[in-house]
């Protein structure tokens, strides 16, 4: 298959713009970056000069968070233009947004789940494929982390692949929110994973959560990737083969050393589920 991007990716943040640029290895160390355009669209000056040196240096991915695919408002199509706008100037590889909604009326500052129901997929596809119309170009959906689901007609992976497949656009597969959800709802992450449409699959994120109780996970990406998440993304590994994978740090930033010794670890689990699935062909 043909990925928007290869390897191990890393978001980037802003307290990281200065120690990627002084570290010599870097460029071989991150094979690509992510971002919220909303972040960095409004950005000019020295902050702005110093970004466009980075998208000139990396290959560059998006990853929306206030677009509000699920939202009962309407699609702001003035935030729509700038993001358009912005991945043309920047030569991003993709775009991709969260499967929830954030505002009606007003921003919630939050990532809220979409009722798992027929109506909900019509809907949300639909604005999907509009928003894909817009962009001229095929976006991809991230499943969310959640903690309550009232009135739910479907499961979590019968509704994302509905969606999927109505509004036929691509997946962000988040592991952490697979393991996450999978310990606070009660089912196993791995049968959904193995679950979801293989071609559809854009890039892999991979991220900390804290532990809020034994049965309780709050995805926060403010913490180091535990094993049982490894675990997980080598079983992604094994099912798909070694898909594009970004490491999300959001805050708790450790030094860069500790960053670059997880991609290791990301490119050490995508070599040996690359030679798992050898094995069994």
């Amino acid at each position: 298959m043909t990925y928007p991007v290869n390897g191990a990716g890393l978001g980037l943040r802003r307290p990281l713009m200065g120690p990627l640029a002084e570290a010599a290895d870097a460029p071989e160390r991150v094979d690509f970056l992510e971002v919220a355009p909303e972040n960095w669209i409004p950005m000019g000056g020295s902050l702005g000069k110093q970004f466009r040196a980075f998208t000139e240096r990396y290959p560059f991915v998006c990853h929306g968070l206030s677009l509000s695919l699920g939202s009962p408002s309407p699609l702001d199509m003035d935030l729509l233009s700038a993001i358009k706008a912005f991945l043309a100037r920047h030569k991003v590889r993709c775009y991709t947004e969260h499967l929830s909604y954030c505002s009606d009326h007003g921003h919630l500052y939050d990532l809220m789940p979409i009722p798992f129901t027929e109506d909900a997929v019509h809907y949300v596809a639909g604005r999907i494929r509009q928003v894909q119309d817009v962009l001229e170009q095929r976006i991809g959906i991230e499943h969310v982390s959640y903690y309550a689901m009232p009135h739910a007609e479907m499961t979590e992976l019968e509704f994302v692949n509905a969606v999927l497949e109505e509004a036929d656009c691509g997946l962000l597969l988040d592991v952490n929110n697979a393991y996450v959800n999978g310990i606070n709802h009660g089912y196993d992450p791995q049968a959904f994973i193995s679950g979801l449409p293989a071609e559809r699959i854009m890039y892999v994120h991979v991220a900390g959560h804290y532990d809020e109780a034994e049965d309780l996970k709050v995805d926060t990406h403010g913490a180091d990737v535990i094993d049982p998440v490894w675990s997980l993304l080598a079983f992604a590994y094994e099912q798909f083969g070694p898909l594009p994978t970004l490491l999300e740090r959001d805050f708790n930033l450790p030094p860069l050393p500790q960053l670059f010794a997880e991609l290791d670890t990301i490119r050490g689990y995508q070599g040996h589920g690359q030679m798992r699935r050898k094995a069994h062909e």
